[in-house]
Parts: C-alpha cells; structure tokens; sequence
C-alpha cells in the first residue's frame, strides 16, 4: 500500500479530542512538513505499531499502539497507551543504566515507581493519561468496524486494565475467574494476600488495596499473588456492553 493509504486505514484510530487538545492538523503534520504519525511494520508480519506525537522530536508519544491480527484474522491489541506530554515524566520504563523494563514487566525502577504512585500513577504509566479513554475505545470501535469486524480483542497488562475494560463493556475470553479469585482474595476476612498487606513492609502493598482498585494494581505488579498478572484475553463485541464487574463494591 501507499504512506497516504496506510494513514487513512489508521486515521479513525485517533481520538477526536486529540486534534483540537494539541492544535494537531488532521494530516498529522507540523508547520514544517514533520510527520507526526509513525506506523511501523514489516511487509507480511502480523503486527505493526503505531505512534502519535504533539510534536516533533518528542520522547514520548501523546498515544502509542501495538496491534496484531491472529490467525482467524481478529484485531489483538497488545498494548495501547495514551500520555500527557505536558505531565512531568517518571522513569518507570527503564532502569538507571538505560535497560529497558518492558513497563516495569521484565525490570523494574523501583525509585521512580514509588515516586509515580506517590503522584497517582498506575503501574506501567510514565506520565498521567490524557483522560479520554472513552473517546479512544470510540474511536476504536470505529476503525474496526471500517475494517468489516464485529469485535476485537485485547490484553491488559496490569489488573487494572482489566477492571477499566470491564467498566467499558468488555468481556473475558480467558481469565474471569483469575479476576473473581483475586477480588475473593483481597476481601476475605483472612488469606495470605489480607495477611502480608498486613505485615508487609513494601510500600506497594497497603492495606488500602483490600478496597482499592489503585491500590490493588500496584501491589499485585509487586507480586503478591506470588505470580505476574498475564494470562487474561478480554474482547469487545460493537454495540453491545457485557455487564461483568469481578469488583463488585470495589472503589477506585
């Protein structure tokens, strides 16, 4: 395909809000002719990555995606990230000496974590969201459908990102019960996660968490479950909301 039929297959991929939040063209290109959208993918793979930037020149991009079709040809995403450009930026991606942590995934930068939860960061965000979330899941839906699909897939990263999902409608291909075994863990009376957020000394695991989704999140990446967070495949079907909540009660 060409860059212009490549950009316009993507395009509805960009929320709204965002053109008039950073005065962006809708060519996705400064005053000076710098293309601000980057899709990178090799001719034949299964997925690409896409990446938005306010301006040229910028380290982190304002949304970044990372989409692969499986081999019944749905829509999987990988990752999806949308940062604030504006908000101050906490090294969580990457360690000290320049070593990648995959989001905290593979390595972690545990300075710069307590310092981002300090500042009402999630785990695996470098700086605050851009708050339209609903607007991107829109947009979402958009350019699948423009592509012929009923659904799509994805994975959450971190357990959060499953509760946010639910509350947009999502269901689960996989991992309901992991999510309903966790919130049995953190709202029993006693159970080895109610127990260590007791006498733990981590401050990643605060008692807070037994009715925290935040506070959930952060202490199951300091792995307290004895486990990573993988394993869960949620999917959306257009139009239609599931009505799942694996919190029930539990407040932000």
């Amino acid at each position: 395909m060409s860059e212009e039929e490549k950009r316009n297959i993507f395009l509805p991929l960009i929320p709204e809000p965002i053109y008039q939040k950073f005065s962006l063209s809708k060519t996705l290109k400064d005053g000076q002719g710098n293309d601000l959208l980057s899709i990178r993918g090799k001719p034949g793979s299964q997925g690409l990555e896409l990446s938005l930037f306010h301006k040229h020149n910028f380290p982190d991009p304002i949304i970044y995606a990372h989409l692969v079709d499986t081999l019944n040809a749905q829509i999987h995403v990988l990752l999806y990230i949308m940062n604030d450009p504006n908000a101050k930026r906490f090294d969580v991606d990457v360690l000290p000496n320049g070593t990648k942590t995959e989001f905290g995934t593979k390595y972690r930068n545990l300075d710069a974590e307590i310092n981002a939860m300090e500042a009402g960061l999630l785990p695996g965000q470098i700086r605050k969201g851009l708050s339209i979330l609903s607007e991107a899941v829109q947009a979402f839906n958009t350019f699948v459908k423009q592509l012929g699909h009923s659904m799509y897939f994805i994975e959450p990263l971190y357990y959060h990102n499953a509760i946010i999902f639910e509350r947009y409608g999502f269901s689960y291909q996989k991992g309901r019960r992991k999510m309903q075994e966790i919130n049995r863990l953190f709202t029993a009376e006693s159970s080895p996660i109610v127990e260590n957020l007791s006498t733990s000394s981590s401050p990643f695991r605060k008692e807070q968490a037994k009715n925290s989704i935040f506070y959930r999140s952060w202490a199951i990446h300091d792995d307290i479950l004895g486990e990573k967070f993988n394993d869960v495949t949620m999917y959306k079907i257009l139009d239609k909301k599931a009505n799942i909540d694996t919190a029930p009660g539990i407040k932000w």
